[in-house]
């Protein structure tokens, strides 16, 4: 881990540094609008390095208005851009990619030459993303809104960046971050990323989470098999229970189930053999003996999935079995550790998330991760990062992004599983979310507060400094009020006041006024208008009732309100307010209570 860390401020410093540098050696990729290099590939390059090459001349003719060719070797007689680890070669005939693992990035000059390359497959693609974003300026906030900076002269110094990712699995799971673009872009790699070959590739679960009764269901097994589910209150029952897992004709047959999904799908690097969404664990007295002597469920449950993570193994060598210390599972065993293709999925659902973890309200989970980090290899994490309660409604956790995933970083987590509001578009300040987590996910060791107030910047324009007020305001508010802020906190909760909600808003209509003559960024403030809107609309009578005098900030009817709120979502492509309903039935009822 120590030496993990040591490569994340690695590469920190060698940005900086490339960036600061007076250019000795370095080399004009362009000048006055005209390329001074070419792209150089192996003819039989992998695909993921050829969409390197053709990425890294799309944003440089984006960048200088020049056009990049991209050639065979050895394309002497011009500055090389050589992409991959064959290409590579060219310019320093020993260069290994040993130690880079699949995602590992190596940026080096080399004479007249650049050398970008990386591990297979995605190591190369994050190399030119790397160089791009870091050396030129790049960014791509999100899967339709970007920023590439203008340089028709375009020299870079010298250069040496070696890193290889602390996280091995890393997914901001937001609607938008799906996108396979974006996701290759920003790093992204996990399971629900749109991310096909040319892109890199990404892990592959056999089942995502929850998968009991999907690989042993009641329908098929329990008339004759009611032994094979939960023993509650000494009656055998399928009904929001789980499995029996210290039933050895059950897991033999789980196991079979398994193999074969497995063959059906050979992609797959990671099988989830994991609880049922709600706790129900089975209470006979061989389960319960268990229990007891590991002084916690998830003992009983890490027994089960070693057995069936050893049952696969020879077949499946490359395989993980992945499953979830989630609510009743979540406490460490006391005797019982992961086997080496075992995935531990810690969950932090009972968390506050306008508090860090290392904030004693958070002790019991700190608890937990401390004592997992003990006995795993291969912990991941899966965070929450919306309410899904409300997914347009204020959610003032963006304080705690930066500290908890180096947290996680720090308590030898190897995956985080962000998980946001990933069925529509337009929850509260989404691709800010999205973008920050990709961020942090890649280098942990990245100032979570200085990469949002880039996202601010970068995507608000002029109406940044507004945004930013509106933000701390709603942020200062739940830190005085004490909420918990939980994943399914209510639009009653005490911050979300009369007061907090109309100052919030009076900074939003000056965000908007400073947009005024901007169609795209005077959206994106209309968008960042909405979980305003949205709280007062939940509580519409009773903010008429506390405005007690007081300036209204909203329109004078709920119709109103409601009609322009409906007119930007509509345009934004929202399709739901929580993750479980599609539509705007919160709103609609709202409405109807407004006229009582």
């Amino acid at each position: 881990m120590l030496l993990q860390k040591d490569k994340a401020v690695l590469l920190i410093g060698v940005i900086v540094l490339g960036l600061t540098a007076v250019q000795v050696h370095g080399v004009t990729i362009a000048e006055n609008g005209v390329a001074e290099a070419v792209i150089v590939i192996a003819p039989d390059a992998p695909q993921p390095e050829q969409h390197a090459a053709g990425e890294l001349a799309n944003f440089l003719s984006q960048i200088t208005g020049a056009k990049f060719d991209i050639v065979p070797p050895p394309a002497a007689g011009k500055t090389r851009l050589l992409v991959g680890p064959q290409a590579a070669k060219l310019a320093a005939p020993d260069f290994s990619a040993d130690g880079l693992g699949t995602e590992g990035i190596i940026i080096r000059s080399a004479g007249d030459d650049l050398i970008l390359a990386g591990g297979y497959p995605r190591g190369t693609l994050y190399a030119v993303y790397t160089f791009l974003e870091e050396q030129l300026g790049c960014r791509w906030w999100s899967s339709t809104e970007s920023t590439i900076p203008k340089k028709p002269t375009l020299q870079v110094a010298n250069l040496d960046v070696r890193y290889v990712p602390v996280l091995e699995y890393r997914s901001p799971y937001w609607f938008d971050a799906f996108d396979g673009d974006w996701a290759a872009r920003n790093k992204c790699n996990g399971q629900a990323h749109r991310l096909d070959d040319e892109r890199g590739g990404r892990h592959i679960y056999e089942g995502f989470v929850h998968t009991f009764y999907p690989l042993v269901s009641p329908e098929k097994y329990f008339k004759d098999h009611p032994e094979w589910f939960s023993e509650i209150n000494g009656k055998r029952t399928y009904d929001r229970a789980q499995l029996c897992l210290t039933n050895e004709q059950m897991r033999k047959e789980l196991v079979k189930n398994l193999k074969e999904r497995l063959r059906n799908n050979p992609a797959a690097t990671i099988a989830s053999v994991s609880q049922n969404d709600w706790r129900g664990n089975c209470q006979c007295s061989n389960c319960a003996a268990i229990e007891k002597e590991e002084e916690t469920p998830a003992g009983l449950m890490l027994r089960f999935v070693n057995a069936i993570a050893q049952d696969i193994e020879k077949e499946f060598p490359n395989v993980a079995i992945s499953t979830l210390a989630y609510q009743y599972t979540r406490k460490p065993p006391k005797l019982t550790k992961p086997r080496h293709n075992v995935i531990i999925q810690l969950c932090s659902i009972e968390c506050s998330f306008s508090k860090p973890l290392s904030d004693e309200r958070n002790k019991a989970f700190r608890d937990d991760i401390v004592g997992w980090s003990k006995i795993c290899d291969r912990l991941y994490i899966w965070d929450y990062t919306t309410n899904f309660r409300h997914h347009i409604m204020p959610h003032p956790n963006l304080r705690v992004l930066g500290p908890n995933v180096k947290f996680f970083a720090d308590h030898n987590v190897k995956g985080i599983f962000e998980q946001g509001a990933y069925t529509t578009n337009g929850a509260e300040m989404a691709e800010l979310r999205a973008w920050v987590l990709a961020k942090l996910l890649w280098n942990p060791s990245l100032d979570g507060q200085k990469l949002i107030d880039e996202f601010i910047e970068g995507h608000y324009g002029p109406a940044a400094p507004h945004i930013k007020a509106y933000l701390n305001v709603t942020h200062d508010a739940v830190e005085v009020s004490g909420d918990w802020l939980g994943c399914f906190s209510e639009h009653t909760a005490k911050f979300l006041s009369f007061e907090t909600l109309g100052k919030g808003w009076a900074h939003l209509q000056a965000a908007e006024a400073a947009v005024q003559n901007d169609p795209n960024l005077l959206f994106r403030v209309q968008v960042a208008q909405l979980p305003v809107m949205y709280t007062f609309m939940m509580r519409w009578n009773e903010m008429r009732e506390k405005a007690a005098g007081a300036a209204w900030p909203m329109a004078e009817s709920i119709q109103d309100t409601f009609a322009r709120f409906l007119e930007v979502a509509k345009k934004k492509n929202i399709t739901r307010l929580n993750e479980w309903q599609p539509g705007f039935g919160a709103l609609e009822k709202a409405l109807e209570q407004a006229k009582k």
